[in-house]
Parts: C-alpha cells; structure tokens; sequence
C-alpha cells in the first residue's frame, strides 16, 4: 500500500521557520513518476494548495500567498517531499497536508491527488 507521512509541524511565533517533510512508502509506488504538492486546511476553511513540484525539484509552483516565504522540494532517492517555510504568519496557521498525483504535472486541485497523508499541524502565534 501507499502511504505518505508527514512529520515536522509544531507551535511557533510569527517570523519562525520551520521544515515539514513528507515520506513516502509502498513496495510499487514509483515516487519519481507522481507530481507531489502540499495542502493545507486552517480551522472552518477549504483546503487550499500551497506548493507543488513536479519530478525534478527545479520545476515549482506556489500559491501566491507563500511566494517568497516557502519553499517546496524532493529527494527521489529518499522518497521524500519537503517543505521550507520562512518567515511564518499567524495565517499560516492550518493542517499541512502532503500529496501525490499520478501524474507528473502539478495541478492545483486536490481531486486531482490520489493519494494523502494524515496530516501535520503547524500553529503560528502571532
């Protein structure tokens, strides 16, 4: 089975920064094929896509609210996504979701995942 885990959220003060990974597992599931992005969910709000990367860490995308603040990346050998996340606001506050698409181009939407960790919470005091 597929299963992708996040670990790295916790309770900090604005202007923190804090590294959030994602580590991916299953005997067939080819990690270098799937684009992979990060989700989050604050309290009473939709989940919303906030960074996306596709095979090769040199090609990124970011929701505008994290531009210049976040940034996404993979190991492939690791299996592993990443999440850098600089200079935090309280609004950054949410479940920070990791995903992947069966495909390798990043879209925006989470219908378009097929697969989902459980989830990490980061809380940003302000």
């Amino acid at each position: 089975q597929v299963q992708l885990v996040e670990s790295g959220g916790g309770l900090l003060q604005a202007g923190d920064s804090l590294r959030l990974s994602c580590a991916a597992s299953g005997r067939t599931f080819d990690f270098s094929r799937h684009a992979m992005a990060w989700f989050r969910q604050a309290p009473g709000k939709e989940r919303d896509f906030v960074a996306g990367v596709r095979w090769s860490s040199s090609t990124t995308y970011y929701a505008n609210s994290v531009k210049g603040r976040f940034t996404i990346s993979r190991d492939n050998f690791k299996r592993t996504l990443y999440l850098q996340m600089n200079s935090l606001k309280a609004e950054d506050t949410a479940v920070y979701y990791c995903a992947a698409r069966s495909n390798t181009s990043v879209s925006r939407l989470g219908s378009d995942y097929n697969y989902w960790g459980q989830g990490t919470q980061v809380t940003v005091s302000s």
